[in-house]
């Protein structure tokens, strides 16, 4: 038989169907679903009280992760091993639920079952301290299948043992500095870090130290890329993102692209900014979802011989539209009963039990005027009036941090707050009791020192919103033309009820005035004299006068007949307070006073009404 030959043209077209074939081989896709700074926000909220996940399209709640859930699920049913999901820390604190942890393991194995694949730590799963966070993971682990844990940048103490049991984690190949997951022949190297700005935001984590967030990407991006020989690097990256002066995107995460140029993709956290698209910086993006749940982060690529050559980026918000998976409800709803009997009971509450109402929004947004802010106002006057009614020495001065208000008052539909809604407000820290929150303590100044105070706080928010404070029981006045340490002009404490009392702060005057607010604040007023580089000195005394050697020694005891201190914590406070206030439309539920429509500030520029 004679053999024919094959034309040019002929080779050419077999060539090139070979290229294109080669090609196509070469060409991966790859789903990446994310969240950040979920908080614990098992539930859908604002409010949490008309939130209704197994039925569509009948309330204005946002997140649930039983809603996230179904969007994990769906997706996997569509695109099978090609999805990959992830979180960029912070999962913990901000609800009822991380109280119990320790002791029930019940997220991290919850998450699991939702289609979680990795997470790394943020800094509030600090909070609790590092021997609390090891407990909860071993609880975990203990309960079940969780997601593989990451913490790259963390660094344990050789000195001091109270780390040894997290510690014992990484032993054991739970915290991983780094994990590696194959999907559909991808491999994809993924670690986690924790940025500078969360490493301040973590003292509860001593003796726990964290590494160089980027020298520390630098070292990871390399070793996966050059020792691993993975496909593709992805950063959980616990530092954020912010807009400059200028509008253009900035911040940590954004300088971490530039630095690191081995990274993929950075999953960015810390902010709860909501990126609608993607940060491309030097072909990398930078993406990050909000947070508490609200959105859920989609990254569609495709992969050719190591490079990113096609990307879709959206974020999925977390709504009434999605169908919660009923079984996730069902563990969370189980959940929530426990919260009840083993916290709230006691405390003649349940986890549902309605509280208060309100037909307007109590809100304090960093992004807007924080002296405005009626929520701050809210929660300053609780304490004070709380204090003063259940304390028999009360207090003259009530504070409260801006940066410590974790969620808003929304009306919703009804209007109707749950205990859930209105522990939000106030829910970070923990005391030595079985309750959840910082204990509030009280400690004494002089009218000197009270000034001295006051001149801080006012410079206090330049360097941070967060720092911004909000006063029961006192108001100032401030000339901003004035000079350092000089721009106070006059304080008064009362409220007004009683009528206002000015205070003197010449060094003559001996008096003391006390101020209440939780131990974590209370720590910040004392290293006022560091801060202030010895400009100014602040003691802080009990009522006797004399000086305290810890802040927790002025720790209020709220029944002194019943052994060791009964701490009384700032949404207990809320809670009574908001309890007190009037029954306007006669349906038992007291309603939130239209005096709080609008905020005041209690520090004043000019003279004092």
């Amino acid at each position: 038989m004679a053999h024919k030959r094959i034309t040019p043209l002929i080779a050419m077209l077999i060539v090139a169907f070979v290229s294109c074939y080669s090609q196509q081989e070469q060409t991966q896709k790859l789903i990446i679903l994310h969240t950040n700074d979920l908080h614990s926000r098992l539930n859908g909220f604002s409010p949490e009280s008309e939130y209704s996940p197994l039925q569509m399209n009948n309330d204005n709640t946002l997140g649930g992760f039983a809603r996230i859930a179904t969007l994990i699920r769906e997706e996997k049913k569509e695109n099978g091993d090609n999805v990959v999901v992830l979180d960029a820390g912070d999962f913990l604190m901000g609800t009822f639920f991380p109280i119990l942890e320790a002791s029930t393991g019940f997220q991290l194995p919850l998450m699991k079952k939702m289609g979680y694949d990795v997470v790394t730590l943020g800094n509030h799963e600090f909070d609790f301290g590092p021997n609390v966070l090891a407990a909860i993971i071993g609880k975990s682990v203990e309960k079940g299948h969780i997601p593989s844990l990451v913490a790259s940048n963390i660094s344990f103490s050789k000195k001091d043992s109270s780390d040894d049991s997290l510690k014992e984690w990484v032993d054991q190949k739970v915290l991983h500095p780094y994990q590696i997951i194959e999907k559909k022949g991808l491999r994809l190297g993924i670690f986690g870090i924790l940025g500078y700005m969360a490493i301040h935001d973590a003292p509860y984590a001593y003796p726990v130290t964290f590494d160089d967030p980027v020298k520390t990407a630098i070292k990871y991006a390399r070793l996966l890329k050059e020792k691993e020989k993975v496909d593709f690097v992805i950063c959980l990256s616990h530092s954020g993102v912010r807009k400059d002066k200028d509008g253009n995107w900035s911040g940590e995460d954004v300088i971490l692209a530039h630095k690191v140029p081995e990274i993929d993709v950075i999953i960015s956290g810390h902010t709860h900014t909501l990126l609608e698209k993607a940060i491309m910086v030097n072909g990398t993006p930078v993406i990050q979802t909000g947070a508490y749940g609200t959105g859920l982060g989609r990254l569609e690529i495709e992969v050719s011989q190591g490079k990113i050559i096609r990307s879709d980026y959206r974020v999925i918000k977390v709504n009434d539209a999605i169908p919660g998976d009923p079984e996730i409800q069902k563990m969370i709803t189980c959940q929530e009963q426990q919260v009840t009997d083993k916290i709230l009971k006691p405390l003649g509450l349940t986890y549902s039990s309605v509280i208060t109402e309100t037909s307007f929004p109590l809100v304090c947004q960093e992004d807007t005027f924080l002296s405005n802010s009626n929520l701050g106002l809210l929660i300053s006057d609780a304490l004070h009036v709380y204090l003063n009614n259940h304390n028999e020495t009360g207090t003259d001065i009530t504070m409260f941090p801006a940066g410590m208000i974790r969620d808003n008052i929304i009306p919703g539909t009804t209007g109707k707050q749950s205990v859930a809604d209105i522990f939000r407000v106030v829910s970070l820290g923990s005391g030595n009791d079985d309750i959840p929150g910082y204990p509030l303590a009280r400690i004494y100044v002089t009218g000197k020192e009270l000034k001295g105070i006051m001149e801080i706080l006012y410079m206090a928010p330049s360097s941070s919103r967060d720092n911004y404070i909000y006063f029961g029981g006192l108001r100032a006045s401030y000339n901003a033309q004035k000079g350092l340490l000089k721009k106070i002009t006059s304080i008064e404490t009362g409220d007004a009820k009683k009528g206002f009392t000015l205070v003197d702060w010449s060094k003559q005057n001996k008096k003391l005035y006390s101020i209440t607010a939780n131990t974590y604040l209370l720590e910040f007023v004392g290293i006022i004299k560091k801060l202030s580089k010895g400009l100014v000195k602040v003691t802080l005394k009990n009522e006797q006068g004399e000086p305290l050697q810890s802040i927790y020694e002025a720790i209020i005891d709220a029944d002194t007949d019943m052994p060791g201190i009964q701490e009384i914590k700032e949404w207990m406070a809320l809670i009574w307070y908001l309890q007190q206030q009037p029954d306007m439309n006669g349906n038992g539920i007291p309603e939130i006073p239209e005096y709080y429509m609008t905020g005041t500030p209690r520090l004043y520029e000019g003279c004092l009404n």
